[in-house]
């Protein structure tokens, strides 16, 4: 072993690498000497990181943390403790030689791209967490400091059973789940480091909204998909605007309509305003579900509720009212939150005497931070009463303003001024008591753009036949006429249309220019579902072109400006709809596979994506994309299909879009790009000719529930896909389409069985 000399001179490199260096070797520190003597030389480290996390309602947070690391114990504060001497830290704990600390890299957190460094316990998985860094230089810092604890406790270890002894007393520090009772402990350092700058410098910057208007009343300035909605603003009330849409004709009997507000809260915030069940806080803002009570909750991010109230706030002479209704919320990759009620029934709560059942209109909230302390809400349902009509044109007092939907639209206004009058709540979000509990299944995760209950997908008699089953039965939609599918808005510009060109010219680059190109004729391949006539057919495929998608332009990381997707780089030659018993990988070595078809092997490249869908049976959805010439080699496509899985993750983008359909649906799924790989288990295959993802929609709870939610008016639902590898540095700019595909009003039934 070293003696205490060569241990301070590596102590003094250790430090000069962390303070000075951005990529630093690792160092084996190793001391002989004396338990105080050890303690006053130990170098002490701190500084501010974001602690990530899901709470007790399955989203994710990030809070700025002060981190402090002294030998091989490590505290977490609210406050930097120097400057605010006697605070206790929140967590605390050792980094134990079985506990393991990983860089994971770069990802979206929040509005932002943070490097993350993830704690766990190889002998215990409960003990776990996850710190993040604003740059790649910190990251690396905080990984050297925490290998340096870690020594410490390896250290210790070595010397013996009584050190062994106090090490296996001591708690390795756990970032998740409740908090312990701690206290301070660390003083008379002899060296503090810090690693990186103030709380000022983890600030995020406001998320970027476009060009459009700052109050995101157009479904384009937040998605990637071209939506045909015209929201009219028909009554400003309290400082909320009730729009309609207008987009759909005039005179209809029913009409979609929606509240809009800027709240002064963090989006956090006002979600678990919305999501708290205290009936104390809620009779505050909330006239019409003020008194809710928690009758179920599953995979933390679904519950069913009950409600009464007194109809005499909205009429007169009537008996008292009850109501059941599922909730299901989720946090978009861009930090945007929605959830989704509908009205439902369940066996815990019937019928019940003296109370007339009612039924809470289908509707949906949306929170999107506009910037860390303030956010824009909008409370979405459709109007089926004729009172609207005359509410909207009359200044005066109609029946109107009695009814449940009147009541819904307030909820806006009554949030915005409950929250304004308790700045209070703005302080800590995750203070907020949640009603809401786990199941014992899978842990919370998020999706990303979608989620609905999974009931929806399954028969009432399927569910009584399993009890343990949740017993939750989704109203049926209201009657809806039916939509021609909504092309591009017409008033398209020629600047639109020359980047959309441009993004078309940059993807056949991607091809090798130098081979003469096969004709791919789909007409050529047999698949389960045919390709579409015209837009009336049914249960088919068609190829839907890039235009209504928008993807990054060539100015994308100056501005974030994105551009009309062009022309997809790959062609969409076939679709199969399969029924299989279990989730099927590696379906394009099957023999029922076009890839295996004597057409099939001759084209020069092929991308399988295979989308598993779990269900009463499960399903798989293959697309067959093929290209026309080989792929060009250092290329971006060539680099994703020959890559490593970590690369693929990162980049393989799917946007999606409901063009007709259900307008609960329609929101659900939304219209925002989602990294695939991140939201969701993909696997890949590469072999011979083509490159096969296998998308695991159950790998999700919440995607599984967007599938429950989709596979229950699939029939009605014509559905657009498009398929990218996203562009992240300004040489792979402007992005491309790889490939897209139009669904149109697919029939279960016509599945067929992938074997037998």
């Amino acid at each position: 072993m070293a003696g205490s000399g060569d241990g301070g001179n590596e102590r003094e490199v250790l430090e000069d690498s962390i303070n000075h260096s951005s990529s630093f070797s690792r160092h084996r520190y190793r001391r002989s000497m004396s338990s105080g003597e050890e303690d006053k030389g130990l170098l002490a480290f701190s500084g501010w990181v974001y602690h990530v996390g899901t709470n007790s309602i399955g989203h994710e947070y990030s809070h700025q943390r002060f981190l402090y690391v002294k030998g091989k114990y490590v505290e977490m504060y609210r406050r930097d403790p120097q400057e605010n001497p006697g605070i206790r830290p929140i967590r605390k704990g050792i980094i134990g030689p079985t506990l393991m600390v990983e860089e994971t890299g770069s990802r979206k957190v929040g509005n932002e791209e943070l490097y993350t460094i993830q704690f766990y316990n190889r002998l215990d998985e409960t003990k776990k967490g996850e710190i993040a860094c604003t740059s790649a230089e910190e990251s690396k810092k905080w990984i050297e400091a925490l290998d340096y604890a870690k020594q410490q406790a390896e250290y210790e270890l070595s010397r013996g059973g009584g050190a062994r002894n106090k090490l296996s007393l001591e708690a390795d520090i756990d970032l998740e789940g409740h908090r312990p009772r701690v206290r301070r402990y660390a003083s008379g350092l002899k060296k503090l480091i810090r690693i990186g700058g103030g709380p000022e410098l983890l600030s995020r910057s406001s998320s970027s909204l476009g060009t459009g208007s700052s109050d995101g009343d157009f479904e384009g300035e937040f998605g990637d998909a071209v939506e045909a909605h015209e929201w009219k603003c028909v009554r400003t009330i309290n400082g909320v605007r009730i729009l309609e849409d207008v987009a759909d004709g005039k005179g209809g009997k029913a009409s979609l309509v929606k509240a809009v507000a800027p709240v002064d809260a963090s989006a956090d915030t006002v979600l678990e305003v919305i999501l708290n069940l205290d009936r104390h806080k809620r009779y505050e803002w909330d006239m019409l579900t003020g008194d809710l009570e928690l009758v179920d909750s599953y995979d933390g991010n679904y519950d069913v509720v009950y409600g009464t109230y007194d109809p005499k706030y909205l009429g007169r002479w009537q008996s008292k009212r009850d109501f059941v209704f599922s909730r299901q919320w989720f946090q978009g990759q861009d930090g945007a939150y929605t959830i989704l009620q509908f009205p439902a029934a369940h066996k815990k709560r019937p019928t019940r005497n003296g109370y007339q059942r009612t039924s809470i209109k289908p509707s949906t909230w949306e929170i999107r931070s506009l910037t860390n302390e303030k956010c824009l809400v909008t409370h979405m349902l459709e109007m089926n009463t004729a009172g609207w009509g005359r509410w909207k044109k009359s200044s005066s007092c109609s029946k109107f303003e009695k009814t449940i939907p009147f009541a819904l639209l307030s909820q806006v206004a009554g949030l915005k001024e409950y929250i304004g009058a308790n700045p209070s709540l703005k302080c800590e979000p995750s203070s907020l008591a949640l009603h809401s509990k786990h199941s014992e299944g899978d842990p919370p995760d998020e999706f990303y753009d979608a989620v609905a209950g999974d009931s929806s997908s399954t028969s009432e008699d399927e569910e009584s036949d399993d009890e343990s089953e949740k017993e939750v039965i989704l109203s049926s939609s209201p009657q809806e006429k039916p939509v021609k599918p909504k092309p591009a808005p017409a008033a398209i510009s020629s600047t639109a249309l020359k980047q959309a060109s441009d993004a078309a010219e940059n993807a056949s680059k991607e091809l090798d220019l130098s081979v003469p190109p096969i004709h791919v004729d789909p007409s050529q391949f047999n698949s389960v579902l045919h390709k579409g006539k015209d837009d009336a057919d049914t249960n088919c495929w068609t190829s839907p072109g890039g235009a209504g998608f928008m993807i990054r332009g060539q100015t994308y990381l100056k501005n974030s400006a994105k551009i009309m997707g062009g022309n997809p780089l790959l062609k969409l030659i076939a679709v199969d709809w399969f029924k299989v018993d279990k989730a099927t990988d590696k379906i394009a070595l099957h023999p029922k596979s076009l890839a295996q078809s004597d057409a099939g092997k001759n084209l020069p490249f092929i991308l399988v994506i295979n989308l598993e869908i779990p269900a009463k049976p499960n399903y798989s959805l293959v697309l067959y994309y093929a290209a026309e010439r080989p792929v060009r080699k250092d290329s971006l496509l060539e680099k994703f299909a020959d890559g490593t899985d970590q690369f693929r993750d990162a980049r393989f983008k799917l946007i999606p879009s409901i063009v007709e359909g259900y307008w609960m649906v329609k929101r659900a799924v939304g219209t925002k790009a989602c990294l695939l790989g991140k939201a969701v288990t993909c696997k890949y295959f590469r072999q011979d000719n083509f490159l096969e993802i296998d998308v695991d929609i159950g790998s999700s709870s919440v995607a599984r529930s967007v599938i429950g939610l989709v596979l229950g008016y699939v029939t009605s639902l014509v559905v657009d896909l498009a398929i990218l590898i996203e562009a992240n540095d300004a040489a792979e700019l402007p992005e491309y389409i790889l490939g897209s595909v139009r669904l149109n009003r697919v029939r279960l039934e016509s599945a067929v069985p992938l074997d037998g």
